[in-house]
């Protein structure tokens, strides 16, 4: 979000939406990488903190907030959405219009399933919607239990269910492009100013709240410190655990976006990125004025 701060703050109208899968949950500011309160005032932002932590956000939900706060923008004309974030399903939810089955999450379904084992879950895929079992392999077991969710809920299979249904509207798509020793040493400098600003604190007062068995306590960053707070290992080890993992899931994200074939990329380390990437913008609204470029 920084570059999109800095590359576009004179423009106007403009307004960034989070396409970040964890930055909308309350309280989990500092490990998401949260933009500030006053850099929320500088530029308005939609799609942080909208969820608390024990509430789960669909990906569903999540594309249809974003397709009506678009639809808005674009009816009034006052400002130029800007989807900026990593968690690459949910731009493809708003830039491809991916069609979603509406079937929120069962827990009790989904724990008889899981009883049955994965074996017989595939067999079962197989019998009542065959196109999803030749798609999903016989060892996938979220997909697999959420095919047969989808199936017992709705009566529809997921594969009739699914496919894309693009906005008619045109779209920039922008990405920066590092080189893995450059963006190692930018994880290590963030991640030590995460444990600055107080992370560690952070995390202790979301297991004090909501217990360890949180799940967005689970994930990246948060996990690593939480195992520190138990006694599993040193300050040290955590942060060097963490720099690993979000190297890793760097390198899963740029494989990710590097098949998208739509994306301009931009050297993140070119002394004139902003520069090149306003120019980019600007010329893109000049030919499709008030339509929302995608990073």
């Amino acid at each position: 979000m920084a570059l999109a701060k800095q590359a576009l703050s004179s423009a106007c109208p403009m307004a960034i939406l989070s396409a970040d899968s964890r930055q909308v949950y309350r309280e989990f500011d500092i490990g998401t990488a949260k933009p500030s309160q006053a850099d929320q005032r500088l530029i308005p932002h939609y799609l942080i903190d909208i969820c608390e932590p024990t509430e789960t956000l669909t990906v569903a939900a999540y594309q249809q907030r974003s397709q009506s706060i678009i639809a808005q923008m674009h009816t009034k004309g006052d400002q130029q959405p800007l989807l900026v974030g990593g968690t690459g399903l949910y731009v493809n939810a708003i830039a491809k219009g991916l069609k979603i089955p509406r079937v929120p999450p069962h827990a009790e379904l989904r724990s008889q399933l899981t009883n049955l084992g994965q074996p017989l879950c595939h067999q079962l895929l197989k019998q009542v919607d065959a196109a999803a079992g030749d798609r999903i392999h016989p060892n996938d077991r979220v997909r697999t239990l959420r095919a047969l969710e989808v199936y017992y809920v709705s009566g529809r299979g997921i594969s009739s269910q699914q496919g894309e249904d693009p906005p008619s509207y045109p779209i920039l798509y922008i990405g920066l492009a590092c080189e893995p020793d450059a963006l190692r040493s930018r994880i290590i400098t963030r991640t030590n100013q995460m444990i600055e600003a107080g992370f560690v604190k952070e995390v202790a007062g979301l297991i004090k709240k909501y217990g360890p068995d949180l799940p967005l306590l689970k994930t990246l960053g948060y996990a690593e410190v939480m195992r520190y707070l138990t006694g599993d290992i040193s300050l040290d080890q955590a942060i060097d655990l963490t720099v690993q993992h979000t190297c890793q899931f760097a390198k899963r994200q740029r494989t990710w976006f590097q098949k998208e074939p739509r994306i301009e990329w931009f050297a993140a380390n070119d002394s004139a990125l902003v520069e090149k990437v306003s120019h980019r913008v600007d010329a893109f609204r000049a030919s499709a004025p008030l339509s929302p470029p995608v990073r």
